[in-house]
């Protein structure tokens, strides 16, 4: 049996802000995640329906879990920059800002788990466990209305881990067989519902992804609904928004102190429209090497940039728009031609 005091000093030496653990079981939320799923609220995200009986219960993926540990890391770095509210700059989610998250905690996760015993299975954010849900078991924090996990002196800007464990850990603080204790919650408080540009979260603890900014500017490798294009500001790569209003995040949350999620310059937070729309798929490359914002790839971050740049009521990005236009790939050509006829459009609409 593992004893807790040492795997908490552990967890912290290496680095991890929150740790916690669980007794293996089903998963809790998994029958609502089941509903969500089969509402299509996922969209393009077929990964998140394979493998249900994993998810539904750890035991599936290590047959002799006996305890589930979740490790939380924070992200949050404040103060927002004066330049994200520039429209003339696209805006990056915060957790994209500095080194990818996955580089830099499955190592420590991997020895954490190395560390506790012989038997462990160690995630994050890229096998059939929901870290979230676990997290919560675990004691980390409550799944806000946003559906983020929150930590009431965190807030939500947390990466999180799982690590199922063949070991039963014994608690001197307190019993891991007894349920979490209470914790807070948002009570009356739908701040986060309100401030969704696109009405992606359609009831409280219900987010429809095919919604989301996120989705539309990472996960979803096509067009953009054109309904849904002007509610995006100048979002480039992921939003903030719910998080950003959330009381935990403003009043209570501290700063992160992992350098790495630091943005090394302003480019990995908010570049400029008007140079990030001439960048070429090895400029790309180049400023976001090592970031999350890789995922996105040149011709979807370029359609992301356009929708801005549409958005932005800048008639100097007219011209570069024009040439985008152009563009040997459809996908980044039709998005061009969008926010050209968005951009005159709104123009038009200012001067008269």
């Amino acid at each position: 049996m593992l004893a807790a005091s040492a795997i908490r000093q552990k967890a912290h030496e290496l680095g991890f802000d929150l740790i916690g653990f669980a007794p293996v079981g089903q998963t809790p939320h998994a029958q609502a995640f089941t509903r969500w799923l089969e509402a299509d609220m996922h969209g393009e995200m077929a990964w998140l329906a394979r493998e249900p009986s994993k998810r539904a219960d750890p035991r599936n993926v290590m047959p002799n879990t006996k305890t589930v540990v979740t490790v939380g890391v924070s992200y949050d770095t404040l103060a927002v920059p004066d330049v994200l509210q520039d429209p003339a700059r696209g805006r990056i989610a915060r957790y994209a800002w500095g080194a990818d998250y996955h580089d830099v905690i499955t190592p420590k996760l991997r020895a954490f788990g190395e560390w506790m015993t012989r038997e462990n299975r160690a995630y994050v954010d890229t096998g059939p466990v929901m870290e979230r849900a676990w997290a919560q078991a675990c004691g980390l924090g409550f799944i806000g209305k946003n559906t983020c996990l929150i930590h009431r002196k965190r807030g939500s800007y947390l990466f999180l881990g799982a690590v199922l464990v063949g070991e039963e850990i014994e608690d001197e603080q307190e019993p891991v067989s007894r349920p979490p204790s209470p914790v807070l919650g948002c009570g009356n408080c739908a701040r986060c519902l309100a401030a969704c540009p696109t009405g992606a979260l359609v009831a409280p603890h219900v987010l429809d992804a095919r919604l989301c900014i996120s989705y539309l500017s990472i996960e979803l490798k096509g067009a953009i609904p054109i309904n849904l294009r002007p509610r995006m500001g100048n979002w480039v790569f992921g939003c903030d928004a719910c998080q950003d209003v959330c009381p935990y995040v403003r009043r209570f949350s501290a700063p992160s102190t992992h350098a790495e999620f630091y943005p090394l310059d302003v480019n990995r937070a908010a570049p400029k429209l008007a140079d990030a729309l001439s960048w070429s798929p090895e400029e790309f490359a180049r400023i976001f090497k090592g970031s999350p914002v890789k995922r996105a790839k040149w011709r979807g971050f370029m359609r992301n940039l356009c929708v801005a740049a549409g958005n932005s009521g800048d008639g100097t990005l007219a011209p570069t728009l024009s040439h985008l236009s152009q563009s040997e790939d459809p996908l980044v050509s039709e998005h061009a031609r969008w926010a050209l006829e968005h951009l005159m459009a709104k123009q038009q609409t200012s001067s008269a």
